[in-house]
Parts: C-alpha cells; structure tokens; sequence
C-alpha cells in the first residue's frame, strides 16, 4: 500500500510496523506449501523474490514511465534478509509453530536494519525555506501526489516530526 510506495512515508515509527506484518503473510503461506508438500526451504525468499520482481516492474513502468516519480522515491522494501530469515528458522526447526513465533519475530526485527542503508540518505536534514526537513520530506514537497491530503502527510517544523496530532522527538 501507500506505506511502501513513498519514501516520505517510510518513517520511523508507522512504516516499521505496517509493512513487515502485512508483508510476511504471503510468503509465510508460500513457505508453508513448499515445506508441508515438498520439503524445500527457501518458499518464502522465492515468493519475496518473485514479489520484488513485480513491484520493480510496477514501479518503474507505473511510476518512473508514466508519472516521471524519480525511483529512488518509490523504491519497494528490502524483504530479501527477512524471507532468509524465515526460511533458515524453518530449516533448523522443522516447526511450523516455532517458525510462526520465533521466524516472523526475526522478519519483523530485521525488515528496519536491512533497509536502513537504502533510507539513511533520504533522512538527511536539509533547510529549505527557513524550515529543517528530512529529503524525503523535501521530494514529497515538490513531487505532490494526487489523493494525497497534506494533512495525511504532514511536514513537522525543527526537529519534531507530526503525524495527525501525534508528535515524535
């Protein structure tokens, strides 16, 4: 959804929830059907990788081809590490039950620090017009979506980010 398409929206407090817990249910069931049915390990990083594969097509024909969005504002998630993670705590375990606890906590753990490196330099600070904003706050500025209210995606002032009536230091 919208919390995955937009680098602005990839904060540090929604996005780092909303996304693992919706993104691992599809590659959980792949994973359970090629274990239960063939034994084979690695179900949910093939499913993350056919997914990613899709959504690079989608993005960059939808968004960079259409919209002319630049990609490194609407880059998909890195879900490759958390795909690995659950399909090694599938093959130590042999459990379907450990996996479900201890395999998704790992995907969950992992999805902000394997993304980090593609995010850091988004959340540079920059001065733009008297106010202190994160670059990705700076391209949500200037490449404005339609449908998108500015009082979904405000910009916080200083240091302090603001999300609805919500203030984060």
């Amino acid at each position: 959804g919208d919390w995955d398409f937009w680098t602005d929206w990839k904060d540090r407090r929604l996005w780092v929830t909303v996304v693992p817990i919706v993104a691992v249910t599809f590659p959980a069931a792949v994973q359970a059907f090629a274990w239960g049915r063939y034994r084979l390990p690695w179900g949910a990083t093939v499913c993350v990788l056919g997914l990613l594969l899709g959504e690079w097509v989608n993005r960059y024909f939808n968004f960079w081809g259409w919209t002319y969005f630049p990609v490194n504002f609407v880059f998909p998630s890195q879900l490759i590490p958390s795909a690995i993670i659950l399909d090694v705590v599938l093959l130590l375990s042999n459990s379907f039950t450990f996996t479900a606890v201890a395999g998704a906590m790992g995907w969950g753990l992992i999805f902000y620090p394997s993304n980090w490196p593609v995010i850091a330099p988004l959340h540079v600070p920059v001065e733009y017009n008297g106010m202190m904003m994160t670059l990705a706050d700076l391209q949500g500025y200037h490449y404005v979506r339609t449908g998108t209210p500015e009082y979904i995606r405000m910009v916080g002032k200083g240091t302090l980010r603001t999300f609805g009536k919500d203030v984060a230091p």
